[in-house]
């Protein structure tokens, strides 16, 4: 199990202000891939003081740090989940914004199976897939 978000923290000699804290605790509990915004909104509900320039400064250094690992899922919006979770893919969802985590053990036979073909040992990789609900595709809506 990995270590929290405020531990690896620690371990690295990271100054940690009450309110990094905060943020840190609120990026071990989310099950979503929240943005800066997100991030921001949560901590001033339990901190009102915390601004969003100290919410980028925090995410920056934890990113910097290898403890966060940021997302760019094609929405603008630069979006943070702990570097040390489990492995998983993400399916996007192009019309509400919705990540879903999925791990697939074909997919990652396949990935590994690809890399073996042309001559590589596959030590990672990152798996993002776009697409939309059934019902809303626009071959569904005619």
């Amino acid at each position: 199990m990995p270590r929290s978000i405020l531990a690896r923290c620690e371990a690295q000699g990271l100054r940690l202000t009450e309110q990094r804290r905060t943020i840190a605790r609120i990026l071990e509990t989310a099950d979503d891939h929240p943005d800066v915004a997100e991030l921001h909104s949560r901590a001033v509900a339990i901190d009102a003081g915390i601004s969003i320039a100290t919410v980028y400064r925090t995410v920056k250094l934890l990113e910097e740090s290898g403890i966060l690992e940021r997302h760019e899922f094609g929405d603008g919006r630069a979006r943070y989940e702990d570097a040390e979770r489990d492995h998983h893919d993400h399916l996007i969802d192009i019309h509400s914004g919705e990540v879903v985590e999925f791990i697939d053990p074909e997919i990652e036979a396949l990935q590994e199976a690809i890399a073996r073909k042309l001559g590589y040992r596959l030590i990672g990789h990152r798996l993002e897939l776009y697409g939309l609900r059934d019902d809303q595709s626009p071959e569904k809506k005619n």
